[in-house]
This record gives C-alpha cells, structure tokens and sequence, in this order.
C-alpha cells in the first residue's frame, strides 16, 4: 500500500465515479481501476459495490476513506515543515564559529536572523578554525564560520567579509616609539599568540611564511586560547600580538595597547 494509493483510492471515494476520477488526477481509467483492486485485495475487503454503472462506497470502504484522509492530511503537514525548514522558516539551525567571528563580527548577523526567521531555533558553539572545520565535515553543524581557508576538499565554503590583523604591544614596549623594520625584526621579542589550529595564528603563520620567515623561529613566550587572554597578557607587557582589529579595539582605545606600523595583509571570513 502506497501514497498514490490512497490518492487514488480517496478520489474514486470523494467522485464515486472511475472515470471522473482519472480524469481528476490525470491518468488512464485502467490505472484508477488497477490501484483500487491492488488495494483491494491488499486490505482482504471490497471497498466499493458496483451499481449499475457506478460505484458506492461499502462500509469498509467509508472506513478506508476517513483513515485514508488522515493520513495524506498528516503527510501534507509534515511535508510543509520539512519544505519550511529547507527554506530556514521553522526547525533548529546549529552553527560553528571560530572565536573571533562569534565574539565580534557574527552576533549581529543571528540577531538579525532570529528576527526574519522567529521559528528558527540558532544554536552556536565556538571554537578555533580547526574544531568548526571538523564539527561542519562530522555533521554537527549545518553552518561554520572560519577565519581564512577550510582545507577540506569535502566543504564549500563562500566569502563572507574582511577582517584587519593588527600588531600590537604594550605601550611600554620599545616597539610603540620604534617598530621593527624588516620581518627579520620579528625575532627580536617575545610573541603571544593562540593556540594551534586558530584562525588567527595560522593566517599569522601564512604571512610570516610568505615574507620568508619560518613561523618556528619566533620566540612564543605564551599560547593561549583565546582572544581576550591574548589581549590581557599583550596589555600586561607579555609581548607582541597579532589580532583582529576587533578584537584590540577596546584596548586601543583605552591606551593599554599601542598599534605598531607593520605590513600584514587582510584575511577573509568564510
């Protein structure tokens, strides 16, 4: 027993008519007649008297057809919501984001979200670029927000803006009143920077790589795991950093961090 079916069998019922019924669904007659003796013969009960040249329902059949109702009624609901959560009306939206995107670039974007979408359920966890990639490739999340590329062949990933990388110090760093002059310079301080498998410490890396400095040869006093750890030991005089502009813009403004002039380049959110 099928859904076409009851279609079938529940337009004969509503017409008490073959032939209208084909006509209605847009099939031949011998189709409309082979699906009510298929199911016929599937439930061991005549469902129809013939009469003549027409047909009524039998009791059994009056049966099938309220039974039959119920249930393409219940699949025409679920089919709406699935169709609504396809399109990001209704359901439960689970999202990755690495540190700095979920602290200061995506909040407002779920605010605004939640306002066109109110039956969508937002649920967010946040960790480095390395855990969002593998949480989306495992299934756990519909959506990941990364800082630079994914390296997985098995994602699509699009552009989603820019973000400004800025290297910083405490204002008491001789690096405030002097900045380094070559990328060779880079080796003169100590670094505090994240942890492996950061967004931020690998598109650091990259450029460093690029200028044709080897990553390994910094001298990295301290990782830590977040943003705003970073931030509070580059404030306490731990050393220089590399973040989101985002991320030191309070304590720019606040004096407890001095920008220092150093080429870096862009990196993309995707």
């Amino acid at each position: 027993m099928t859904l076409e079916h009851l279609r079938i069998f529940v337009a004969v019922a509503e017409r008490e008519h073959m032939t209208r019924a084909a006509a209605a669904l847009g099939v031949v007659q011998s189709a409309v007649s082979t699906a009510v003796s298929q199911l016929e013969e599937q439930v061991g009960m005549r469902l129809f008297n013939r009469v003549g040249r027409g047909i009524e329902l039998t009791d059994a059949g009056r049966l099938m057809r309220d039974e039959a109702l119920a249930v393409l009624a219940r699949m025409d609901v679920a089919h709406r919501r699935i169709e609504d959560f396809g399109a990001l009306r209704r359901g439960r939206l689970r999202i990755h984001a690495s540190q700095t995107i979920a602290s200061y670039w995506l909040p407002r974007y779920l605010v605004a979200c939640r306002t066109s979408y109110p039956q969508v359920e937002i649920a967010m966890q946040v960790g480095n670029t390395a855990d969002v990639v593998r949480a989306v490739h495992g299934g756990r999340a519909e959506l990941g927000f990364i800082e630079g590329a994914a390296h997985d062949d098995a994602l699509h990933s699009v552009f989603a803006a820019r973000d400004g990388f800025v290297l910083v110090v405490a204002p008491s760093h001789p690096w405030s009143t002097d900045p380094p002059r070559s990328t060779e310079a880079l080796l003169e301080t100590d670094w505090i920077l994240r942890e492996r498998g950061s967004g931020t410490r690998s598109e650091f890396e990259a450029a460093l790589s690029a200028r044709g400095l080897a990553p390994d040869r910094l001298r990295i006093r301290l990782e830590l795991p977040t943003n705003e750890a970073v931030r509070a030991a580059v404030e306490a005089g731990g050393g220089a950093s590399v973040l989101s502009a985002s991320v030191v813009a309070p304590g720019l403004e606040a004096g407890l961090l001095q920008a220092v002039r150093f080429e870096l380049p862009e990196r993309a959110f995707a």
